[in-house]
């Protein structure tokens, strides 16, 4: 016998056929700087995934009456909600797409595919006569930037050992959130450039950026062949009430950071008349801060446990939303931008904190069927199995709470006028999600067989 080399070892296509994270001699040696590599390329990647995703959030600035589109808010609001929707649900097959084509392969793969919804958005917002149904196809297939989210985690999630996830996850998942802060700078840049009329450029802009995020892709990561997040572990995650607690979790923290994202501005018009360019000035700063947080949430995750630290940003977005209907009921706008700059930096560390509470819960899990007398081997492979299908999930249940999101501000102001309603509601459910955090992962079971081993993570309760 002899021991296994500290180096990866390859086939042909840059596949990986040894990789063990957990080996504290292979990561030192050459896992780190390998898994490190992928990382920066995979950020680089989704990032412009990202801001293709929301483009059509900018793009929809354009259309005005002078550049001859005659579109109502009700259309523009529809074309962006397409985007929102097909972004959300191509999630889940996107997760899919890792262990079957491979983390390198499916990202050049995803990243040539915007280049035609790209493309066709800088030809066709040149011609407002172009039928609405058209476009809203075309808004439709730049959702695919939305799903490279969940295939981008996926993938990074099998790259790093468990101590390190949070932080790589962070990392990973706000390279890419801040994307949407990228695309509307880039949006605000193009108006005081070139004016309205030329918005095309904004989609004209973002072609090359996507020719060189697959030529980053092609020439910096790699495929791994140990990646399995396969259908049946869909079917079995599905199954799983972590999955469903995660889901509800995610929709608090990641549902609330891409929603308020799009609201925010119109929240600024029709509560303080703020003008296009008053509140677009102000808007890109919440989805920036956002998502520059993200990182340090995993880290405050991997260092104080997830559900604490996801625990007290719930709390903290309570009293942060709290803020923001004081501050609507006084009419005070440093009050409810203070406010809402908040929320967003709380969504950001929640997101971080929430996506490392799902690989150890299942860590977790496998810990706790070793100690039923499950074979170690088999308990850590199923549970691994099904954890990379719930971060492709859970990110799809996260972006579908975006739109949930946008769906409660539009009843409020309909019914009420007013978007105070809305907080309320917002407020009600962050103290939901604080429950549903302390009661399934905080809560200290009564003593059993593992219990010990379990309290090391204060996720780990949740198997009892």
């Amino acid at each position: 016998m002899t021991a296994p080399s500290s180096a990866p070892s390859r086939t042909r296509g840059r596949w990986i056929t040894h990789w063990e994270p957990e080996n504290a001699a292979f990561w030192n040696a050459t896992g780190r700087r390998v898994a490190n590599r992928n990382l920066w390329a995979s950020i680089f990647a989704e990032h412009i995934g990202f801001s293709v995703w929301s483009l059509w959030s900018v793009l929809t600035l354009f259309m005005t009456p002078e550049a001859g589109f005659d579109y109502t808010p009700a259309q523009k609001f529809l074309l962006v909600s397409a985007v929102s929707l097909v972004g959300a649900v191509l999630r889940v097959p996107y997760t899919l797409a890792v262990p079957k084509f491979g983390g390198r392969n499916w990202t050049l793969i995803s990243a040539c595919a915007l280049l035609v919804p790209t493309g066709l958005a800088a030809v066709l917002i040149q011609r407002p006569d172009t039928p609405f149904w058209l476009l809203l196809l075309l808004a439709a297939t730049a959702g695919l930037g939305g799903g490279n989210f969940s295939s981008s985690m996926a993938n990074i999630n099998s790259f790093f050992p468990e101590r390190s996830k949070g932080w790589a996850l962070g990392l990973n998942a706000g390279g890419g959130n801040i994307g949407v802060a990228t695309a509307q700078l880039a949006g605000l840049g193009v108006i005081a450039a070139f004016g309205a009329a030329q918005g095309y450029l904004l989609a004209v802009l973002y072609i090359p950026l996507l020719l060189a995020a697959a030529v980053v892709a092609a020439t910096r990561m790699d495929n791994l062949t140990g990646a399995r997040s396969d259908a049946g572990a869909q079917i079995a995650a599905a199954k799983d009430r972590h999955f469903w607690i995660l889901s509800f979790l995610y929709i608090g923290t990641f549902g609330s950071f891409i929603g308020f994202s799009f609201a925010f501005g119109l929240l600024l018009q029709n509560q303080f008349d703020r003008t296009p360019m008053e509140a677009a000035a102000v808007t890109f700063l919440g989805p920036l801060l956002g998502s520059l947080v993200r990182p340090v949430g995993g880290r405050l995750a991997d260092r104080f446990g997830g559900a604490r630290v996801t625990l007290i940003g719930f709390a903290a977005m309570a009293a942060g939303t709290a803020v923001i209907v004081a501050a609507s009921l006084l009419g005070s706008l440093a009050l409810f931008t203070t406010g809402f700059i908040a929320l967003f930096l709380l969504t950001g560390i929640g997101n971080g904190s929430t996506y490392k509470m799902i690989p150890a819960v299942y860590a977790a899990e496998a810990e706790n069927e070793i100690a039923a007398g499950v074979p170690a081997e088999q308990a850590y492979a199923r549970n691994k199995r099904i954890s990379g299908a719930v971060l492709g999930l859970v990110g799809a249940a996260g972006a579908l709470g975006g739109v949930g999101i946008n769906l409660v501000f539009r009843q409020s102001f309909m019914s009420f006028d007013t978007a105070i309603p809305a907080y309320a509601a917002f407020l009600a459910f962050y103290l939901a999600c604080m429950a549903v955090t302390r009661r399934f992962y905080l809560r200290r079971p009564a003593a059993r067989p593992g219990a010990a081993a379990a309290a090391s993570h204060d996720e780990s309760v949740a198997a009892s």
